[in-house]
């Protein structure tokens, strides 16, 4: 085992040590103590096209920690023990200052997981172009859509990693079969459901923005949501500036997503609490009938209480945020992608690994995570919610489109979009205005 992840291990909280001793079990003599892989991921045979990398280590830099780390260090440690790599992993909770930090300094990662295909862009005159092999794998795994958000100025850099699907509204299945409630198609569906449920005598909505430093990020993915169900066209002239931020189009959707969240028949505690309520808690309430429906990423089925039972006919469970034009099968999404600095033979190899079927299906029974690679299957997930993820991420009839607010540059998706939003569903400014002050704020 390498130091660095034993390192990972004795730095793991106490409430997760027996995960953590889990995935850093020393996998030379007890592979019982492991998670579960696919069994053709622990047999070295299928390695040998990587070659004898006995002794050589590459370093990766990515905003992935803690538990997560942990899963994802396991579903390489196989690679590392049959070719003889050593995988040095680093988790910084401050990715796009340490990055800009090292490689300023010559000191870059030969390996980054970038969370935000436009940071990466930011780095391509010092990122190697992928090779004819990477781009094979990344071709054959991945949809067109995918492999754009790796590309800079027509030369693909990166292949995918992690995808969330980011599209979802959570929802007790019980609580909508005992009243008998059915999950809307369509957005005017889901107001006329919302309408049925203040009828009833709910709140059906519960929101929350609190985010610390990040506060408002959530309204921001209300809006991309609603923008690309307009259409995919607009979504793409928006998150790159084509059109203005306060065009008449975009001015529209935002007072589309405040049909919900400015109506205060709609929202659990009233509008006045979306600021304060922690996005972590905001979907709680559904477990007790405070609220009927709460929209958040994929990645929210390891949110909730310990005990909860997030399955189709569970406790909770998440059907796809509904479109506004008949035919259209879209989804939001997120995820990373594995860019180089080093175009050693090590660093060539361990990125031929990470954009391999191999891998995907071994990451997604190392722990809770969900991806867009073509291949894998679904089932390989260790949840439902992820099994259900995977599914629509690896349908290449899906369209798919990366997270706007992460697209746009930092002063704008990271900074005013994010301000703006709380202005809004504060009641501090009209949509008009939020939209007028981003525009202005664009660099």
């Amino acid at each position: 085992m390498s130091k660095t992840r034993r390192i990972s291990c004795l730095a793991a909280a106490a409430s997760v040590i027996a995960l953590a001793a889990t995935a850093c079990g020393a996998p030379e003599d007890e592979d019982e103590g492991r998670g579960a892989v696919p069994d053709d991921a622990t047999d070295c045979a299928n390695y040998e096209q990587y070659g004898d990398l006995e002794g050589e280590t590459v370093t990766i830099l990515g905003s992935i920690r803690d538990t997560e780390a942990d899963e994802m260090m396991e579903a390489w440690s196989y690679f590392e023990e049959c070719t003889g790599a050593t995988i040095e992993y680093e988790g910084t909770g401050e990715f796009e200052a340490d990055m800009a930090i090292r490689v300023d300094g010559g000191n870059a990662p030969d390996i980054a997981l970038f969370p935000q295909p436009g940071l990466m862009s930011n780095f391509a005159d010092s990122l190697v172009p992928a090779s004819e092999e990477v781009t094979s794998l990344a071709t054959e795994g991945w949809t067109e859509d995918w492999l754009n958000y790796g590309t800079v100025d027509g030369t693909l850099y990166a292949a995918p990693h992690s995808s969330n699907a980011k599209s979802f509204i959570w929802y007790s299945p019980s609580y909508f079969a005992d009243n008998g409630y059915e999950v809307p198609q369509t957005w005017d569906e889901l107001i006329a459901l919302s309408d049925q449920m203040v009828a009833d005598g709910i709140q059906p909505w519960c929101v929350g923005f609190e985010s610390g430093g990040a506060t408002g990020w959530p309204g921001t993915d209300w809006i991309e949501d609603i923008v690309l169900r307009e259409g995919t066209d607009l979504y793409d002239q928006w998150v790159t500036h084509e059109i203005a931020f306060n065009d008449p189009q975009i001015v529209a959707a935002i007072e589309k997503a405040g049909t919900i969240l400015t109506n205060e028949e709609y929202i659990y505690g009233g509008t006045d609490t979306i600021s304060a309520t922690p996005f972590q808690e905001a979907g709680y309430p559904i477990l007790d009938g405070g609220c009927a429906l709460s929209r958040q990423a994929s990645f929210y089925g390891a949110m909730w209480p310990e005990g909860t039972n997030v399955a189709e006919d569970g406790d909770v469970f998440a059907f796809r945020f509904p479109e506004s034009n008949e035919g259209d099968n879209t989804m939001l999404v997120g995820g990373e992608f594995v860019a180089a600095f080093d175009d050693s033979e090590s660093t060539e190899m361990v990125r031929q690994f990470l954009a391999s079927e191999l891998y995907h299906n071994a990451r997604l029974q190392t722990g809770p995570w969900s991806t867009a690679r073509q291949g894998v299957d679904p089932a390989n997930a260790t949840t439902p919610i992820n099994e259900f993820a995977t599914e629509i991420l690896t349908d290449p009839e899906v369209t798919v489109r990366f997270d706007g607010s992460d697209l746009m540059p930092g002063a704008v998706g990271a900074s005013s979009f994010w301000t703006g939003v709380v202005e809004w569903v504060s009641g501090d400014k009209t949509a008009e205005q939020m939209a007028t002050d981003i525009e202005n704020s664009w660099p």
